[in-house]
């Protein structure tokens, strides 16, 4: 089929851009994988939109616990969808055509959609382990700093590039480091809270000076996320939801308290004042699904037999 049919598409919500033919499968194949990604995507949000399940439309709307899995298996699919167009795809397209493609298509921001689809599942699952009585800070902590990471990945690969200065991408760069912020705000809570056990008056003023951290990151993480917000395409500010509407009121309060309980032990150990502790590294627990083109049947071209061929005229 390659070079026979002509592929025709316009990109949405892009009033500058022409419509595109092309007569390469690669590129139509691109298209179908990304809309594919999308879709999952889109339907790992919807699962996270609270719902009243009373029956009575009065209830309390909650996302259950169920519906959260759900979503973080979604963003592997998304993610797994998007790491096979940029590892099989792209290289089969010519680069004059990759010119030629949109902004979300280019290979920077599928790789970047693809590392930050992981980072929304690792915040997914943070929320659950801060609902389950199971869940040890230990646990906590290390979901916190494996999103650190994922959203540092995401911001690294989207940052260098050219596309970065308007546009969706720009909002997309602004929306990672929102992100990016909050959950480095977390992972101090946490890795404060774990310090924290430690009897050394060391262990607690460096708990204190995780929490002070905490406590400030969150409030970049909230004009991060007006920047995001004002940037083009406006945008409303979402509500707080997951584990940030817990750790909103949490971080601030906790942060006050222990720097009242502590404070004196920072003015004894200022060696410990002079830089944050470094957060712990852990290994990156999701991973993209493994997604491949289904196989074609033997046959699948093939001419069909005649049904009619042994029919006669009488």
């Amino acid at each position: 089929m390659e070079g026979c049919v002509e592929f025709k598409w316009k990109p949405l919500g892009d009033g500058g851009r022409a419509e595109l033919c092309f007569t390469n499968l690669w590129m139509e194949m691109l298209t179908v994988i990304h809309m594919m990604a999308a879709l999952a995507m889109a339907e790992a949000n919807s699962l996270m939109i609270p719902k009243d399940r009373s029956g009575s439309g009065h209830g309390v709307r909650v996302v259950s616990s169920g519906c959260k899995r759900d979503a973080v298996d979604l963003l592997l699919k998304a993610s797994g969808y998007l790491e096979f167009c940029t590892r099989e795809i792209l290289p089969r397209i010519a680069p004059d055509i990759k010119r030629k493609l949109p902004d979300d298509m280019q290979e920077s921001v599928l790789q970047t959609l693809s590392i930050q689809a992981l980072g929304q599942g690792t915040e997914i699952q943070l929320g659950l382990a801060v609902n389950s009585k199971k869940a040890t800070l230990s646990v906590k902590r290390r979901l916190a700093c494996e999103q650190v990471i994922y959203f540092s990945q995401a911001y690294q690969c989207l940052s260098g590039c050219a596309i970065v200065s308007h546009g969706c991408a720009k909002k997309l760069l602004l929306f990672i480091f929102w992100k990016f912020l909050e959950a480095k705000a977390a992972a101090y809570y946490y890795h404060g809270l774990v310090t924290e056990k430690g009897s050394e008056p060391a262990c607690h003023a460096s708990a204190v000076c995780c929490f002070l951290a905490a406590s400030e990151i969150l409030g970049e993480s909230k004009k991060a996320c007006l920047s995001f917000c004002l940037s083009p395409p406006v945008t409303r500010a979402p509500p707080m939801w997951g584990v940030m509407k817990h750790l909103s009121q949490k971080i601030p309060e906790i942060a006050f308290k222990k720097s009242q309980m502590y404070g004196y032990l920072l003015k004894e150990e200022e060696k410990v004042m002079q830089s944050l502790p470094e957060l712990p590294n852990f290994q990156l627990s999701l991973i993209p699904e493994e997604f491949e083109l289904p196989e074609m049947e033997a046959g699948s071209f093939a001419r069909k037999p005649d049904p009619f061929a042994n029919w006669k005229l009488v």
